[in-house]
């Protein structure tokens, strides 16, 4: 965690749009990372604490339309109390995080998708975490077509972002990409279309270098 408060764990997020294979990559990282003997915790956003449950529910399955600015901020109320009561301490106890979603996924969905202010929809996210920011993010980059065609063959049902219209999903990559480029240090971007082993790779060859730092 890099917003200076002690800690002896790994934060690490992954990110990208709907369809990227973030769950699947999720999951050989947290497999890989136990067979080293270290301690693991997945979790994700929204969802990945009793009261995230209840957030999930809403932002992705509430029929009806949000406002963007109250779905921005139901995000980040699942954000703070997450990172208070599941993220933190689990670094505190040494442990490796591996988090599906993070602020990045709200400036790139809320703030490009919703057409908000981005540096205000992560300033947002900043005060609810106190400044809380991943050792490394990974992010998934795939083109929305490509995206949309994967969601297709693996859905019945599609929650409100992922029924969004293709220049919105368009939008999120490039606020992606933009993140990206902003935080070089902190991001490590794969081609989405490489091979599942190849991208799992990939992380791990950058994973390994931040456990050694």
């Amino acid at each position: 965690m890099t917003d200076g408060g002690p800690t002896s764990g790994l934060w690490i997020t992954l990110e990208g749009g709907d369809g990227s294979g973030k769950s699947t990559q999720a999951a050989l990282l947290e497999e890989w990372l136990a067979g080293r003997g270290l301690s693991v915790l997945r979790t994700r956003e929204p969802g990945g604490s009793d009261v995230g449950v209840a957030i999930r529910e809403i932002v992705l399955h509430h029929r009806g339309d949000i406002d963007p600015r109250a779905e921005a901020l139901l995000y980040a109320a699942d954000r703070a109390h997450h990172v208070a009561t599941v993220v933190r301490p689990a670094l505190a106890r040494g442990e490796v995080v591996v988090q599906d979603r993070y602020l990045d996924s709200s400036v790139a969905y809320q703030g490009a998708g919703r057409v908000l202010d981005a540096a205000e929809v992560r300033s947002l996210s900043l005060w609810a975490t106190r400044d809380a920011l991943p050792d490394l993010t990974i992010l998934l980059d795939l083109d929305e077509t490509a995206a949309r065609g994967r969601l297709d063959r693996s859905r019945t049902r599609y929650d409100r972002l992922e029924a969004e219209k293709s220049d919105f999903h368009a939008r999120v990559r490039a606020a992606f990409l933009d993140l990206a480029r902003a935080e070089p240090e902190r991001f490590l971007v794969v081609d989405a279309t490489s091979s599942v082993d190849e991208i799992a790779s990939a992380i791990r060859d950058r994973v390994t270098a931040a456990l050694e730092r």
